[in-house]
């Protein structure tokens, strides 16, 4: 049996200095919605959100002034106020300077206990407006007595790869960071709901708010069913309450108690050769991962 998980996906504009004065203000910010949300167990900022880049600043500069190790200045900070608060905390994505020098699009994750939990890395910059390093590895955390957390970044959730192994992977709900000040966001909203359904995941999409983007974050269950939306880009908090167990029963039984996207391969089925991989889907590897995982 998994716990209810209150979150808060914090829809609000990009402090925009990694450091000094705008830590100060994220964490009054943190310490604000954990008052006004007390029962939240895990608050989540947007892409950038400490680091982003207004529109008549050379993001260059702006990517090279805040990147810093994860386990620099910043990320103590953040370990305590994760600690402070006792929550579960996202901030958002940070511009990270790894130990081969270069600069990655990077979020961490931060125990209620002030500890670096995971750390995940864009794998696809949006090109070539970004000029982050691309990560390598798709990521996921245990909540203990709630489930398993997949991590994506903005122009991640385009790329179906993405979500289909962090679901794999045993995720029950994919945290997709965003930072879209661009018309496309209502295609952003589109695969928000295909991502959940077409790996019965649940996705919790948050964006910044204006000027930085166009809000309109969004929580949607894994049968894609909209659970809840900011209908416009100002600053607010979007409220839920999730069962991640969830997941693991569409799986089981279904969207709509008909189809099971995880069952596509029944016995002795030959493999599927897949020419764009340069490799095949084989039933033996696709049971491996969170289709098959007993309920945490």
């Amino acid at each position: 049996m998994t716990s209810p998980l209150s979150i808060c996906l914090v829809q609000s504009a990009a402090h925009h200095h990694a450091s000094g004065e705008g830590l100060d203000e994220f964490a009054a910010d943190v310490r604000r919605i954990h008052r006004a949300h007390p029962g939240a167990r895990l608050l989540v900022y947007p892409e950038l959100h400490l680091c982003g880049h207004r529109p008549d600043e050379d993001p260059e500069t702006v990517m090279t002034v805040a990147a810093e190790p994860l386990d620099g200045p910043r990320g103590a900070r953040l370990a305590a106020l994760a600690r402070e608060t006792g929550v579960w905390l996202v901030p958002g994505s940070v511009y990270e300077r790894g130990d081969d020098g270069l600069v990655y699009n990077t979020a961490p994750v931060y125990s209620p206990e002030g500890e670096l939990v995971t750390s995940y890395r864009k794998i696809f910059p949006w090109l070539p407006y970004e000029t982050t390093a691309s990560g390598t590895e798709f990521v996921v955390f245990d909540m203990e007595g709630y489930g398993r957390v997949g991590l994506s970044i903005c122009y991640d959730a385009w790329f179906p790869e993405v979500t289909r192994h962090l679901a794999w992977q045993g995720a029950d709900i994919v945290l997709n960071l965003v930072r879209t000040p661009t018309v496309d966001r209502a295609q952003e909203l589109v695969l928000a709901r295909a991502n959940a359904i077409v790996n019965q995941v649940a996705m919790a999409s948050v964006n910044a708010a204006q000027p930085d983007g166009v809000g309109r974050s969004v929580v949607v269950d894994p049968e894609g069913r909209v659970r809840a939306e900011a209908e416009s880009a100002t600053d607010q908090v979007v409220t839920d309450v999730l069962d991640l167990g969830e997941a693991r029963r569409v799986r089981t039984h279904g969207t709509a108690g008909l189809t099971r996207v995880w069952d596509p391969f029944t016995a002795g089925r030959p493999p599927l050769e897949l020419p764009l991989y340069e490799g095949r889907m084989d039933a033996a590897r696709w049971r491996q991962g969170a289709a098959s995982s007993e309920p945490r």
